[in-house]
């Protein structure tokens, strides 16, 4: 307990206040280790980058649809994972001071990372434990313990805070996750084993877990609408150009309905996430694979799909929508992506013009290895693009501004 208060008077004191943004100095992002400060111009871009979290170990924020802000004390703040040498830790940043405080206690590995942004809730698993934490009061409840026959994993909660869900393989999965670590040796292994899987439920009150789904195939990607209490998204994983994978189910009814339907051969869509008002399901598709980029928009509703065309370099491994959903973001992707880009290692601001794209280099990401995906995310007040990476030597969390910076 003395180390946990004790990092926690030290990430309080972690950062002064930003700079005032003025005559900030131009250099090549990642071209020195580490960056001579905390705050830049990409030289490339003429954009104001900052790191906003400080060099005192690894620091990463959340995966690409998983929401990680919340109101503290009326400032925006961004909850992120920590990792030191006492093991894993979230912690809580405020984006107008970068001020850091810690929320959880160190565990050897955290899980979960779902902000319920209403009620100022951060839910997270540690072992086979699931706990939420307060952003307000920092006061932590126990919400579920999983059995050692059903070693589950959290990775939603829904519009009302009610449920969580999940997904969880069978032994035989288990066995070859474990034998077969790397994702290039497990993922033919997993989808061709056609071991079961089980979608379930957790509520967040009484604790009462419920199996809602099951099917014989590879199951993942779960994710509730950010509006629809009864609505969760869920994929059939393993190689995309085999699959129908976007799916949704109805937790009361647990009727099934497919998204997307493949049409072209060799066609691939994936990396799906709703629009903050629950209306669009958006995803990568390619037609064929590695051939010609889309991002697309399924109505959740039905009914015709928008697409917007990408060129080779402007795909992204991930995509995402500001909160105003005018403008969207990605994080490119190095040559060995599917896409094969010679010149795709950037953030991207898209604006839609018609049916493309009209894409804007915020970030050279050069020397940033993309075996970290930077999975981007807006901020807030839709003004700056939120990512991680490492090209300071060690992982941390970035912002750069879409306006050009004017010095």
């Amino acid at each position: 307990m003395k180390t946990y208060l004790a990092a926690a008077l030290l990430g309080a004191m972690a950062l002064l206040p930003y700079p005032p943004a003025q005559a900030q100095s131009h250099f090549e992002t990642g071209g020195q280790t580490p960056m001579p400060a905390a705050d830049w111009v990409d030289q490339a871009t003429g954009h104001q980058v900052r790191r906003l979290t400080p060099l005192d170990g690894g620091n990463g924020s959340f995966y690409f649809h998983n929401n990680p802000f919340v109101k503290v004390g009326g400032s925006d703040a961004m909850v992120f994972y920590h990792t030191g040498t006492q093991g894993q830790q979230l912690q809580l940043l405020d984006l107008a001071t970068r001020r850091v405080t810690p929320l959880s206690e160190y565990y050897p590995k955290i899980s979960g990372e779902i902000v319920d942004a209403r009620r100022h809730d951060v839910y997270y698993q540690a072992g086979s434990v699931v706990y939420a934490t307060n952003t307000d009061t920092h006061k932590t409840r126990k919400i579920y313990a999983f059995p050692a026959d059903f070693p589950g994993s959290i990775s939603t909660l829904n519009a009302d805070g009610t449920l969580l869900a999940g997904s969880l393989g069978g032994a035989e999965a288990r066995e070859i996750f474990k034998k077969y670590p790397a994702k290039s040796d497990f993922f033919n292994r997993i989808y061709d084993a056609k071991v079961q899987h089980i979608l379930f439920t957790i509520n967040t009150k009484t604790g009462k877990r419920d199996e809602i789904y099951q099917e014989n195939t590879w199951l993942g990607h779960v994710q509730f609408s950010p509006v629809d209490p009864d609505l969760l998204m869920y994929c059939h994983e393993g190689p995309w150009g085999k699959v129908d994978r976007i799916w949704h189910i109805s937790i009361k009814t647990h009727a099934v309905k497919l998204i997307h339907k493949r049409t072209v051969d060799g066609e691939i869509a994936g990396h799906e996430f709703f629009s903050p008002d629950g209306q669009t399901v958006w995803f990568d598709l390619q037609q064929p694979r590695s051939v010609t980029f889309y991002l697309a928009g399924a109505p959740v509703a039905g009914g015709p799909e928008k697409r917007y065309q990408l060129q080779r370099n402007e795909w992204s491994i991930h995509y995402n929508i500001s909160p105003d959903q005018k403008l969207f973001a990605g994080d490119g992707g190095d040559p060995g992506q599917v896409a094969k880009a010679p010149d795709g290692e950037w953030i991207y601001l898209f604006r839609p013009s018609g049916d493309q794209f009209q894409a804007e280099k915020l970030v050279s990401m050069a020397h940033h290895n993309y075996h970290l995906e930077p999975n981007v995310h807006f901020s807030p007040d839709g003004k700056w693009i939120i990512f991680r990476a490492n090209f300071e030597g060690s992982e941390q969390v970035y912002a750069v501004e879409i306006a050009k910076s004017a010095s």
